[in-house]
């Protein structure tokens, strides 16, 4: 055990005290909300094309079966398609094209034999649910391709049949794909992007004029922008979206620090008026606003931050003139300069920061970033979708949790398909798809917008399917309409969504002669079995995340501290074979970050909860990546620099970033914590930097990432102090 760290295997400090809402009333809150802002009409239009379009082709050239196919893989399809940068989106789009092809082929082929569907249903539902370890689009991603398989295995074919189906449901993808790459160009993140250039550009000029104490205090109106911009992105958990957060968070850690300096030059002047500690201040005030204003420029332009390492070099060396009197005599302002040196490096630490941020911000900065993280092994990549995926396989995971709970539902819900004589029996496994999520909240209000959603599309499909014309394109054109609101309204409300999918899926199996009254009432006892098989499901296995999340935050920051001590165990002693012991604490940590990340998103979906605690939560999850990837910089050193002896710095700086995270840590768990009671890591990371001989590539490697680190755990420190303060569930 490091020196000076507690022994954190007795028992935990007890957690915080939570107010707990009316879990029924919030569940209400939770089926009536309407977010207007996902309202997406442009994404919505190219999507209602890419399944009109197939079915009005083969319509037209007489082979209808082949364009309902296709339609269906673009209708799949089309709940990947994003507003994300091009790459990003197509890449996203393809592989849900190749999965509801596969998912095609797969279903129809194994229908023949229940007990070979029934078991790749299964299967395939498990893995599913493991996906929610990745992201909820990837988990959006496996629940559209299980209901695909569902309904496909209801439909047995012969294997070219099968095959040349799935082909055509990939095509259908593929169509869909086109259409989202070849139209409507949006640049995701360049409003939020602006936003915080212009709160580092008004920072720039708080820096070149500092305010009077009598002034409000600098960028209010810029920072309040930039707040209400980047609210949206609180369950966004994008590389990119938190490069935004970061930046943001720099850009308020700034804000506070400059407004200090700023009272600190005013009475330093005061105070002695002579003192050459003034004239270095008013230097650091014009190099930091330099910095600031380079920074504000870029993010602006869309383009990489200037590094500017001569100014940075220069605002370091300023600092150290501050760290002592030159006569070696203490004056009245010897305090005051004392706190101004602390303010000092503490802005240098957060422009370095800012810096390396919006390097990666800019699109060409974050296809740089793809091709570094490509260049590591793959156990060390921040989002290596293997290395995550393998470290929640356990029951400790909230991820594997669900895929348990999904694929035994499953199970059950297409046996009884299978070996019932329901009508449409497929409906019943493809409702516990749809419905049964990781949370409780989401899991019971999608049930009972299913079920209200479920008949009241089923009574209107019906009836327009009766009062409109009987023709083809009429059906064609109504099924483009609903495919229009499902995906233009559909995600501000899911009951809006089950209504429109729910009829454009009774339109499209009347189109294969099905008429809808004929299967009306087997479609609702469907529905109302495999809903109450997930409610049930959930009742017996529920969550409320509200009473969990802050427990899941200081597990994780447990996990980064075992994390740590290993690495810096391996670069005390270099000649011990740590290797095992590093796969397994990383392992543990991509683990509870997972765990904390899907805590986040489940806690977003309950009401009750105050935005700006949530915002905090997404803050603290943002900062906690920074600090991973610091930490697994410096794994990655161990093996591409030369080892050499740890300096005598490097302990005292480990221990107390150990002992910072064992008290943010214990501090989650309801332990009182105050700023005073923490270490004072820029002080310790001066000391290491001065020590040994910077030119060596290991000691140069250590420099600069434990100033990430630093920097990354001082943040989560405020963050900390400010969720007890304000968090109320």
């Amino acid at each position: 055990m490091a020196a000076g760290i507690p022994d954190t295997t007795t028992t935990a400090p007890p957690a915080p005290a939570i107010v707990v809402a009316n879990p029924w009333a919030t569940l209400w809150q939770t089926i009536v909300r309407y977010d207007s802002q996902k309202v997406t009409p442009w994404m919505a239009l190219r999507n209602a094309l890419g399944v009109a379009m197939p079915l009005a082709a083969g319509a037209l050239f007489g082979a209808l079966a082949g364009g309902l196919i296709m339609s269906t893989g673009a209708l799949n399809v089309a709940f990947s398609d994003s507003d994300a940068p091009y790459t990003q989106r197509a890449r996203r789009m393809l592989g849900a094209s190749a999965l509801v092809g596969c998912a095609v082929f797969a279903g129809a082929l194994c229908g023949h034999n229940t007990v070979i569907a029934v078991s790749i249903a299964t299967a395939w539902a498990f893995a599913a649910g493991m996906l929610v370890a990745l992201s909820s689009t990837a988990a959006d991603l496996g629940t559209t391709s299980l209901v695909v398989l569902v309904v496909y295995s209801a439909f047995p074919m012969s294997f070219e049949k099968a095959l040349g189906s799935g082909f055509l449901a990939f095509a259908g993808g593929l169509f869909q794909t086109l259409l989202a790459v070849a139209f409507w160009p949006l640049r995701r993140f360049a409003p939020e992007r602006k936003t915080l250039g212009e709160l580092y550009r008004a920072l720039a000029q708080a820096a070149a004029r500092p305010v009077r104490t009598t002034d409000a205090p600098p960028a209010t109106a810029e920072s309040t922008q930039a707040q209400n911009a980047l609210a949206t992105l609180d369950r966004e958990h994008s590389i990119e979206a938190e490069r935004c957060r970061l930046l943001l968070s720099q850009a308020e850690r700034l804000r506070l620090s400059l407004m200090t300096l700023a009272r600190l030059r005013k009475r330093i002047d005061r105070e002695e008026p002579s003192n050459p500690a003034a004239t270095v201040l008013d230097r650091g005030f014009y190099l930091i606003s330099r910095v600031l204003n380079s920074l504000g420029n870029a993010l602006v332009a869309g383009e990489p931050a200037r590094p500017l390492p001569e100014e940075l070099q220069e605002l370091e060396m300023l600092a150290e003139k501050l760290r002592a009197p030159e006569d070696g005599r203490p004056s009245p302002a010897t305090a005051m300069i004392a706190d101004a040196r602390f303010q000092m490096d503490a802005i240098g630490g957060q422009l370095r920061s800012a810096v390396d941020l919006s390097a990666h911000a800019s699109p060409s900065g974050a296809q740089a970033f793809v091709r570094h993280e490509a260049r590591q092994p793959w156990s060390l990549r921040l989002g290596s979708i293997a290395a995550t995926l393998r470290a929640n396989l356990s029951l400790d995971s909230a991820a594997c949790r669900h895929a348990v709970r999904l694929a035994a539902c499953i199970a059950i819900g297409d046996g009884i398909a299978h070996w019932s004589r329901f009508r449409r029996p497929y409906w019943l496994p493809m409702t516990i798809a749809i419905v049964l999520k990781p949370d409780f909240s989401a899991t019971f209000s999608r049930g009972v917008l299913r079920l209200i959603g479920t008949f009241l599309g089923l009574a209107a499909a019906t009836g327009l399917f009766h009062v409109l014309p009987p023709s083809l394109t009429a059906q064609v054109a109504l099924i483009a309409v609903l495919m229009f609101l499902m995906r233009c309204f559909g995600p501000a409300n899911y009951g809006i969504l089950v209504i429109a999918v729910t009829g454009l899926v009774v339109l499209l199996i009347a189109l294969t002669g099905v008429a809808p009254a004929d299967v009306i009432a087997a479609r609702g006892l469907n529905t109302v079995v495999g809903g109450a098989i997930a409610l049930i499901a959930y009742w017996l296995w529920p969550t409320w995340e509200r009473t969990l999340a802050p427990e899941a935050m200081a597990q994780m920051l447990d996990a980064h501290r075992e994390y740590f001590r290993a690495i810096r165990e391996s670069y005390q002693n270099p000649d011990q074979p740590l290797e095992r012991r590093l796969d397994r604490v990383r392992f543990a940590a991509r683990r509870a970050r997972s765990n904390f990340e899907a805590s986040v998103d489940r806690l977003s979906a309950e009401p009750g909860l105050s935005s700006e605690t949530l915002h905090i939560l997404s803050a603290m999850l943002a900062s906690s990546h920074r600090l991973v990837h610091a930490f697994m910089s410096l794994e990655s050193g161990l093996s591409t620099s030369r080892p050499v002896a740890a300096r005598d710095e490097f302990r005292p700086f480990a221990d107390h970033v150990e002992l910072t995270l064992y008290y943010l840590a214990a501090a989650l768990r309801g332990s009182r914590l105050t700023q005073q009671d923490l270490p004072d890591l820029r002080e310790d990371h001066h000391r290491l930097e001065q020590s040994g001989d910077p030119v060596t590539e290991r000691y140069a490697l250590v420099n600069v990432e434990t100033d990430r680190i630093t920097n990354a755990v001082n943040t989560l420190s405020e963050q900390v102090l400010q969720w007890k303060a304000v968090a109320r569930f």
